[in-house]
């Protein structure tokens, strides 16, 4: 399990699949590398055109709060000016956490439309925004007079009726995996639930926040106690995102008899010991853990290792290498399947952008001449918005160019 929860045999395993693939050993694809340069010099110039100083922000939740260019941050910020570093936290945690396990594949068909300025948004950017609004509502809490705080009474008392209210879901705007998302934000409550002592009564993922920054350490001489540090590693973040929330995922893997959420069995996925054979991917808890550094940062804490976290695969990443021509499936007709993400072309064709994307980001430093730009930063530059161009360019709308059949969680 512990192997499991860490970035590095993230990397690992999906390099085996990625070798195997390489050295013509998949029934599923083939890689024509020297593609990869024009999607590197694609995610080069458009990072240029978008920050021509240089300047790239990190990939985070906090990027499609400014869907619009409004400074969403900025009307929280003034709402919690008079709370404490630590609540302001604690405040903008809860509401990444409750955004980013909102955000998975929204279709193609659904969109919000903003009270107040009565612009629409679609996909991830209209579900930002959407979950932005209901947790300045105070839809996420159980005290009227705390609205702005995610906690798991109010969680739990969540049902399909009243989020399909707050994303403005009807039969003519219909948002994918609409009961998933609530059963998962109930899971999350009740998980929230078991650990008072972590997460208080009643519990709050803000709380994650004192958790990380007063860790538990044996003392010489005394009694195991906490101590306030200023610094936090990314992989830190992840562990704990894991070992806290690891069971809400509902992807029916289990290893020992415990859930083990985004990790799936696959032939080429190497490894030794009970996990072998398996490949994490932890894609939705990554992204979280992506959109916890901002938070950490503005109240004082240095996050370190940014780069041990991995490149998330999932459509528009992998989109942009499959719409490129660097991952080529052996069937010609992949666009008309609908595959479950525990298909093994689709456990595969992550693994491949995994590996992927860490090639890119090389390329892409050396292009711009940043050798140390984050790779959050090339994936926000960037990798994402690259693969929803591409897919533009390529279909009438710009879907991903697979399908994979979505309940609004895990992808």
């Amino acid at each position: 399990m512990r192997l499991l929860r860490k970035p590095s045999v993230v990397r690992e395993r999906c390099a085996n699949i990625s070798a195997a693939v390489a050295a013509d050993r998949s029934p599923h694809f083939r890689l024509e590398r020297a593609r990869l340069t024009d999607v590197v010099r694609r995610v080069a110039r458009l990072t240029q055109e978008r920050f021509p100083g240089g300047e790239v922000p990190l990939h985070s939740r906090w990027r499609h709060f400014e869907a619009g260019r409004v400074d969403r941050k900025a009307l929280l910020d003034a709402r919690i000016a008079d709370l404490s570093i630590a609540e302001q936290a604690r405040t903008r945690i809860d509401l990444a956490v409750v955004s980013v396990l909102l955000d998975a594949g929204a279709g193609p068909d659904w969109r919000f439309t903003e009270p107040g300025t009565g612009r629409a948004y679609a996909r991830s950017e209209g579900l930002a925004v959407a979950s932005f609004h209901a947790f300045v509502g105070g839809a996420f809490s159980s005290d009227l007079r705390v609205p702005m705080r995610v906690d798991a009474n109010a969680l739990e008392r969540l049902d399909a009726a009243q989020l399909a209210r707050l994303f403005q879901v009807r039969e003519d705007n219909p948002l994918v995996g609409l009961d998933g998302r609530v059963a998962l934000l109930k899971r999350l409550g009740a998980a929230l639930k078991k650990r008072p002592d972590v997460f208080g009564n009643p519990g709050r993922p803000g709380y994650l926040f004192d958790l990380l920054t007063h860790p538990m350490v044996g003392v010489p001489g005394s009694t195991v106690q906490r101590i306030a540090v200023k610094r936090v590693s990314a992989a830190q973040i992840l562990r704990t995102l894991l070992k806290a929330f690891g069971g809400i995922w509902p992807s029916g893997q289990v290893l020992g008899g415990r859930p083990i959420g985004d990790t799936w069995p696959h032939p080429m996925a190497g490894g030794e010991g009970p996990s072998a054979g398996r490949v994490p991917f932890h894609k939705l808890s990554q992204w979280l853990a992506y959109s916890l550094v901002e938070p950490f940062q503005w109240a004082g804490i240095t996050v370190e290792g940014l780069d041990e976290l991995t490149g998330l695969p999932e459509y528009r990443n992998g989109g942009l290498l499959l719409d490129a021509g660097v991952i080529v499936p052996r069937d010609p007709a992949y666009a008309a399947t609908a595959y479950t993400v525990a298909d093994p072309w689709v456990i595969e064709w992550r693994a491949l952008t995994v590996t992927l994307l860490d090639e890119v980001a090389r390329g892409v430093r050396a292009e711009l001449g940043q050798p140390t730009l984050p790779l959050a930063a090339v994936l926000e530059g960037g990798t994402w918005l690259a693969g929803r161009q591409i897919a533009q360019e390529r279909r009438p709308g710009g879907p991903p160019p697979v399908r994979v059949a979505s309940n609004g969680t895990i992808f």
